[in-house]
């Protein structure tokens, strides 16, 4: 089962290898194509003066391709290096991983062709069909990156899929007419929810993953200085180009040879993919059972069985009788020693497989016998690390000055306070104990998961907290957070605290309900919450 599972997974990434070599050979056949909306790639190797890339004459439309804009080569020149940097990275992690990546790699070429229509059409109504048409590839390729998250939740790299699937919505930068560069940075932090947690659970593991997830970061960084060079204001269109419509149909008209290739001829065109590998040596699948029953048990050696149990005495008329001087507990003198005799010595793959049959799997090795590393506090790629720390420092309370691009990571800390000043982007907490936390604003939210007896103030405005797994929390909110919304799972003793009529007036105390009654009211289940009276 375990190698028909591997040749799936190698048929999947070749599949995808395929496709994306189809997508390239039209770009080294025809240079044109680049200016109808194909995904060329710079080539290492030059053409003479007046020959085309298949060694033959070029053609005069070929000799006069007009230039792509200076817009568009930058765009190629942001897929050629960060995209495909980050395609790369994901083959070497393979599975989902890799086959989610190539989907990026489509959405990226799809809009590609979106911009190139923007430089040869006027500007339709962006509620009228016409957009909705023009934009109908670039939304299908983002769709086919999210189903492939949606698809797979239960794969163990879900995290990785949902960090990409969040991330791909930077593309509908486009449809941001006044500051799209906003549009950027607000899907960095999106994805930053989950690319964070792929970090924190593999730094110590894999940096493979932990370099993953900074070179689709990347990516964003790049994006974001392309759209200020290009795009400061929103997309341009041109005021003088034909109907959007009849602009992408000339555009399609050239990579759609890549997705059905003709047969070149004897004198030209790069030769084809190559076959799939053949597994000649592969030993085939077992055969299946008649009807997936299986025949290795007769069901006449169980009725022999219970004939056996019929007959009463006589089952136990060949047993060994055993002697009173070997029975224990008629000896004491036996239970004194070792009257038992000790196993036959079992070879080693008899110990493997009893042990593997019978032994449990080792539990969590408790707290206090890990070794303790040494506080961190440490600044990588706009994310804050604190780790480790036990107590406040020296210098009293933990000060951390962030800005609305920076996320604080805060983990296996103990009895800490933290305070956070700035607008912050995001604040995950996890696996830590009687931390304090101070807050001036957040951006997106606070993530605390298994981490009692924490207590958060805040100061100015929070979107959303998020407790998971949390025993006892007090959450002081201020009065321009009074709109904050809490989501809990698993939580107990959850109390928030709420400023009071006047600025003199104490906190007024409210708890997060923990008893949920669910009744079924005209088959649909209706839940409510319990209340105690008295």
């Amino acid at each position: 089962m375990a190698s028909m599972n591997n040749l799936t997974t190698l048929i999947k990434r070749l599949e995808a290898a395929t496709s994306r070599l189809e997508d390239m050979v039209p770009a080294m056949s025809d240079p044109s194509a680049a200016s109808n909306g194909m995904a060329s790639l710079p080539e290492s190797g030059l053409t003479a003066p007046g020959a085309d890339a298949r060694g033959g004459a070029a053609s005069p439309s070929q000799q006069t391709a007009a230039p792509l804009p200076p817009a568009i080569d930058d765009f190629d020149a942001l897929i050629n290096g960060d995209v495909k940097t980050f395609v790369n990275m994901s083959e070497e992690i393979g599975g989902l991983v890799a086959e989610q990546s190539a989907a990026v790699l489509r959405a990226f070429a799809a809009e590609r062709k979106f911009l190139i229509v923007t430089t040869k059409a006027k500007k339709p109504d962006i509620q009228s069909p016409v957009y909705m048409e023009v934009l109908k590839d670039l939304q299908a390729t983002m769709g086919v990156v999210n189903d492939i998250r949606e698809a797979n939740r239960a794969s163990p790299l879900f995290k990785h899929l949902s960090t990409v699937s969040e991330g791909i919505n930077v593309l509908i930068w486009v449809a941001n007419e006044s500051k799209p560069g906003e549009t950027v940075t607000e899907m960095l932090s999106s994805a930053q929810f989950w690319g964070n947690r792929v970090i924190q659970e593999y730094k110590d593991k894999d940096q493979t993953h932990v370099q993953w997830v900074q070179t689709f970061y990347r990516i964003f960084n790049s994006l974001a200085a392309y759209v200020r060079q290009h795009y400061m204001t929103g997309l341009t269109w041109n005021p003088k180009g034909i109907d959007p419509l009849q602009a992408t149909e000339e555009v399609n008209a050239g990579p759609s040879s890549a997705s059905s290739p003709t047969p070149q001829s004897s004198t030209g065109g790069p030769p084809p993919p190559p076959p799939l590998p053949k597994f000649d040596n592969a030993p085939p699948p077992p055969p299946m059972p008649p009807n997936g029953v299986s025949t290795s048990k007769n069901p006449a050696d169980m009725g022999a069985v219970f004939d056996e149990i019929s007959r009463g005495e006589s089952v136990t008329s060949k047993l060994r009788k055993v002697d009173p001087s070997s029975q224990t507990h008629k000896n004491p003198s036996l239970r004194a020693g070792s009257a038992v005799p000790s196993a036959p010595a079992r070879s080693d793959s008899q110990n493997s497989l009893s042990s593997r049959g019978k032994s449990p799997l080792p539990g969590k090795k408790p707290e206090s016998m890990r070794t303790k590393k040494p506080p961190k506090k440490e600044f990588e790629s706009n994310k804050w690390l604190i780790e480790n720390y036990d107590g406040n420092p020296a210098e009293g309370m933990l000060e951390i000055k962030a800005s609305i691009s920076h996320s604080v990571l805060i983990s296996r800390c103990t009895k800490t306070t933290i305070r956070v000043v700035g607008k912050a982007n995001a604040i995950s907490l996890d696996n830590c104990t009687q931390v304090s936390l101070v807050i001036d604003s957040l951006v997106s939210s606070v993530d605390v998961i298994k981490s009692p007896k924490f207590e958060m103030q805040v100061l100015g405005t929070l979107p959303t907290i998020m407790l998971d797994q949390v025993d006892g929390a007090a959450l002081y909110l201020g009065r321009d957070s009074l709109g904050t919304e809490v989501f809990t799972s698993k939580c107990t003793g959850v109390n928030i605290n709420l400023p009071g009529v006047s600025e003199d007036d104490d906190y007024v105390e409210r708890a997060l309900p923990e008893q949920i009654k669910s009744v079924i009211r005209d088959g649909v289940v209706v839940s409510e919450i319990v209340e105690h009276a008295g």
